[in-house]
């Protein structure tokens, strides 16, 4: 089964990935767990994304499309990179979330994936 794990973090925790004092210590944790999960053989795809402010978020209304700047999350916690894995059970994504750094100071999400769609037939 695959799943997405879907880190959450604070602008605090955003912003630690610059600053000097504190990014090695950032990187760090995400270097090593990356190995790891990589390492796992159940890595199917990932990302890491760029800081929401460089974010657009597209909205249609009424019909007409509607852009606007950064994500204007409704939550504290922003969206900061996720990870699809193919591992046999929940409790085994359970398990992977737990160890994810964003763990520690925001939070994982762990949402199953859809199954392939069908061929759409012409």
């Amino acid at each position: 089964m695959q799943y997405a794990l879907l880190f959450h973090e604070s602008a605090a925790d955003f912003a630690l990935r610059n600053d000097p004092e504190k990014a090695g210590a950032y990187w760090a944790a995400w270097t090593a767990y990356i190995g790891t999960l990589n390492q796992s053989g159940i890595v199917v795809s990932g990302a890491g994304l760029l800081p929401p402010d460089t974010a657009t978020t597209v909205r249609i209304r009424d019909g007409k499309r509607q852009v606007h700047d950064g994500p204007y999350a409704e939550s504290k916690e922003m969206l900061g990179g996720l990870f699809v894995i193919e591992v046999p059970d929940l409790d085994t994504a359970l398990e992977w979330a737990a160890r994810a750094p964003a763990s520690g100071y925001g939070s994982t999400e762990v949402r199953p994936l859809l199954p392939p769609m069908p061929p759409v037939q012409a």
